[in-house]
């Protein structure tokens, strides 16, 4: 916990000042999300199990690299299924209303 503290502290430091458009979730995708990807990733598994720090550094990386373009892509095939499929706007629009207008006020 201590080691999560320190990463948001000095991401803070360095990065406070980026205005995200949702912050609470690029601090989850930092500290959770992305971390635990990359952790999952097989050869990244492999390096650690296999190889030394130099060579699991590189793995990581390459592992990194993968997981960031993933979520690109996840979010942009999101946005494009909202854009150009109707069915799927229109689904979209239930479900979020029917979760938003479910939240009390203020949370």
């Amino acid at each position: 916990m201590d080691r999560l503290s320190n990463i948001v502290r000095i991401f803070n430091e360095q990065f406070g000042n980026i205005a995200w458009e949702d912050a609470d979730r690029v601090r989850q995708l930092i500290t959770e999300t992305i971390p635990a990807r990359v952790a999952a990733d097989t050869a990244f598994k492999n390096a650690l199990q296999n190889s030394d720090k130099q060579n699991a550094r590189i793995e990581h990386d390459k592992a990194l690299a993968r997981v960031m373009t993933s979520l690109m892509k996840d979010d942009t095939q999101l946005f494009k299924q909202f854009m150009d499929n109707e069915s799927f706007k229109r689904w979209m629009s239930d479900a979020s209303f029917e979760i938003a207008y479910r939240q009390p006020v203020g949370g």
